[in-house]
C-alpha cells in the first residue's frame, strides 16, 4: 500500500486572476470568487479577517497568507506573537441601535496547523492583543478600507493574564481601564513593538 502524505498543505498567493475551470473550459476566475464572496467587509468574520491583514501589513508579516486556526494570528519577523481581535458599533444588518463593543480575550486550548495536534493546555499564547474598533458610526458612509475609520488598543498578554486571569470577553470601557496604547494606523508598529519590549529578546 502506498504511503499517503497527509502532511500540511503548502499554500502559496494567489492574485485573482486564475481560472476556475469545468470540463478545460473557464465558467470564472478566483477573482471573482474572491468578489462574491468577501466584498462585505462589514460582517464580523470578514471584518475580523480584514482587521488581522491591516494588522499584519503594519507589522510588515502579510507577505505570505493567513493561517486558519493557528495559535495566534499573526507571527512577524521579529518573533512577536499577535492576536487581533476586532468589532464594530455598524453591522451589516438592520439595526435599532449601535453595536455594544467587546471583545473576546478567552484564555483557550492551542492548535498547531502544522502538526495538526492541540496542546490541552488553557492559556493566551500571544504576546500582545490588538484590539481593532471600527469606531465610524454613519452607516451611509461605513468603509473598512478607509483607515481613518479604525482605532486599535494594544496591551501586552501579560495584562490581560494579571488583571483578567479567566475572563472570556472584555467590554471597551474595561479594556480602556488597563490603558492599552490607542493608535491609528500609522503607529501600530511602535505600539506592538513597546508592548512587546523584552519579549523574546525584542
Amino acid at each position: 500500500m502506498d504511503v499517503v502524505d497527509l502532511g500540511a498543505l503548502v499554500i502559496t498567493r494567489r492574485n485573482g486572476s486564475e481560472p476556475i475551470r469545468a470540463d478545460g473550459e473557464s465558467v470564472g476566475t478566483l477573482g471573482e470568487f474572491w468578489s462574491w464572496a468577501c466584498s462585505d467587509l462589514a460582517s464580523n468574520t470578514m471584518r475580523g479577517v480584514l482587521a488581522e491583514y491591516l494588522v499584519a501589513t503594519a507589522l510588515g508579516a502579510a507577505t505570505a497568507t493567513r493561517v486558519e486556526w493557528d495559535t495566534v494570528d499573526i507571527r512577524t519577523p521579529e518573533g512577536w506573537r499577535v492576536e487581533v481581535k476586532s468589532a464594530a458599533y455598524l453591522q451589516s444588518w438592520a439595526q435599532s441601535q449601535l453595536s455594544e463593543i467587546s471583545f473576546s480575550i478567552a484564555p483557550a486550548s492551542g492548535w498547531d496547523a502544522k502538526t495538526g495536534t492541540t496542546s490541552a493546555d488553557v492559556l493566551r499564547r500571544a504576546d500582545v492583543y490588538v484590539f481593532c474598533l471600527l469606531h465610524h458610526q454613519d452607516k451611509q458612509t461605513l468603509n473598512p478600507l478607509d483607515l481613518g475609520q479604525w482605532t486599535f488598543h494594544v496591551l501586552p498578554t501579560r495584562v490581560l493574564d494579571e488583571r483578567c486571569p479567566d475572563q472570556k470577553t472584555i467590554r471597551l470601557s474595561s479594556l480602556e481601564r488597563l490603558s492599552p496604547l490607542k493608535t491609528g494606523f500609522g503607529g501600530l508598529h511602535k505600539a506592538v513593538a513597546s508592548c512587546a519590549d523584552g519579549v523574546h529578546g525584542s
